[in-house]
């Protein structure tokens, strides 16, 4: 089976900085990767490159699209590359409100990105936008209700179904459960691990958090620096550690 994404030597300079170095790595179809290390790391940056919010400067990031077809989204159109960004792409930020639009329903955030694809059938958009309020987790008698009034876990999942309305092959997740109640997380995390499970999503997950990575992430990098100091299956990275500042993540975490 061939990669979904290719990304090869991807280098991003602040100036003299290097906030990302020469990064590569493939992602498969259904697998989650998992991105760890302190702010500052470049790991954010890293996603702000590939969601085609910062230019890279150097590198290539290569996409098998749902047709078949290679592109490089470094010279694709402008305007092929935001059609991909509301297809076959999503993206979910920190915070939810970033990724709402907090003046419209609920069932308009869903249906919004359901006309941005053609649809326009009212009866049918609203009926997609009740079962994916089903799908995380939200009562369907919320649907005319706006983000607004729902609680941060909520809007959280509700950032969820506008994204995955369109059925996107590749999602990335920068933080998501950051900012949360442990148990509003814990509840997030369980239904992000059914959805990608279930929908079979690649995903490129951005976190600081080593437990996310250990529930979710099939595979993992450790960047430092703006470099990748470490990568491998998560359990066997996180269970033994080989670089220092990898250990020193680990062991921060074992500390009471």
């Amino acid at each position: 089976m061939p990669p979904l994404l290719t990304v090869t030597h991807l280098t991003k300079h602040y100036g003299p900085i290097r906030a990302c170095d020469r990064i590569s790595f493939s992602l498969y179809p259904g697998q989650v990767l998992g991105i760890i290390g302190e702010s500052g790391s470049g790991k954010s940056t890293l996603l702000s490159c590939l969601a085609g919010h910062l230019p890279p400067d150097e590198g290539e990031v290569i996409y098998h699209s749902r047709e078949g077809n290679l592109l490089d989204l470094r010279t694709i159109p402008e305007a092929k590359c935001r059609t991909l960004m509301r297809t076959e792409w999503g993206f979910v930020h920190q915070n939810p409100r970033d990724g709402l639009r907090l003046s419209v329903s609920a069932g308009a955030n869903i249906g919004e990105r359901l006309m941005n694809v053609g649809a326009r059938h009212y009866g049918q958009i609203r009926g997609e936008a009740q079962h994916w309020l089903e799908q995380v987790e939200i009562d369907c008698d919320r649907i005319d209700d706006f983000p607004k009034t729902f609680s941060g876990g909520m809007q959280q999942r509700l950032q969820l179904a506008r994204v995955l309305v369109t059925q996107p092959r590749l999602v990335l997740m920068d933080e998501p459960t950051g900012g949360l109640d442990v148990s509003v997380q814990a509840r997030l995390l369980d239904l992000m691990r059914s959805l990608v499970r279930n929908l079979n999503l690649s995903v490129i997950l951005v976190t600081h958090d080593i437990g996310v990575v250990r529930l979710l992430a099939h595979r993992l990098m450790v960047m430092q620096h703006g470099q990748v100091v470490e990568q491998g299956l998560t359990d066997q990275v996180l269970d033994d550690p080989q670089h220092p500042y990898t250990q020193q993540l680990v062991n921060a975490t074992l500390v009471p």
